[in-house]
């Protein structure tokens, strides 16, 4: 049985990331049936959501003359552009529709501001802005988690790295997720992890 301290964070797993979704991740529907046997076999349950307004700043569509993803420099660095995906209210922005969700405590909605992107669980690209997930484990007394979900080398890449750097326990089962693997990111995301002490299990 999993420890009670231990969270399974379940990232993204919603229609647009899916087959026939506007940013589909290869494969990203054949993470839910392993994520429901995570789910049931957890505590605590915690989902995050990508929430963008329409119009968002990390769309291609919102940047004249740019392809999605192709790049563009923000006040917070360089950001990946994207196909408009997850718009608030929309069947994309739906949780897979086998998700076994409801047993979920928490759910974290993140890219909700428009002129910020947010890949972690834990805070938006500029860095500095928390999503509230931190603040919602420690009250918790919760120091493990368990990560999956889409993208690997994204979404769920970058909130290990984040919940390492707040001093939790980290590690994602990589057979519950798929990446996008956008010019060598799955690589790199690993190498990240290696270094940052995540661990990785399959």
């Amino acid at each position: 049985m999993p420890a009670i301290d231990t969270a399974l964070v379940v990232v993204d797993v919603q229609n647009d990331f899916c087959t026939g979704g506007a940013l589909a991740v290869p494969g990203g529907e054949e993470v839910v049936a392993e994520i429901n046997k995570l789910i049931e076999a957890h505590d605590h349950v915690i989902l995050t959501q990508d929430w963008h307004p329409a119009g968002h700043t990390s769309f291609a569509s919102s940047h004249e003359g740019k392809d999605p993803f192709s790049t563009v420099e923000l006040a917070y660095g360089i950001q990946t552009l994207w196909p408009d995906h997850c718009v608030q209210g929309t069947t994309g922005a739906d949780f897979h529709a086998e998700l076994q969700w409801t047993k979920a405590q928490a759910i974290i909605r993140k890219g909700y501001r428009p002129h910020i992107d947010s890949y972690s669980a834990f805070f938006e690209n500029d860095r500095t802005t928390p999503t509230g997930l931190g603040g919602y484990l420690n009250e918790r007394g919760i120091t493990k988690i368990l990560l999956a979900g889409l993208a690997t080398d994204f979404c769920v890449g970058f909130s290990a790295l984040d919940a390492r750097d707040l001093g939790l326990d980290v590690t994602v089962q990589v057979n519950a997720c798929r990446a996008i693997d956008l010019e060598g990111s799955l690589d790199a995301m690993h190498k990240a992890w290696s270094k940052a002490g995540v661990s990785v299990i399959s």
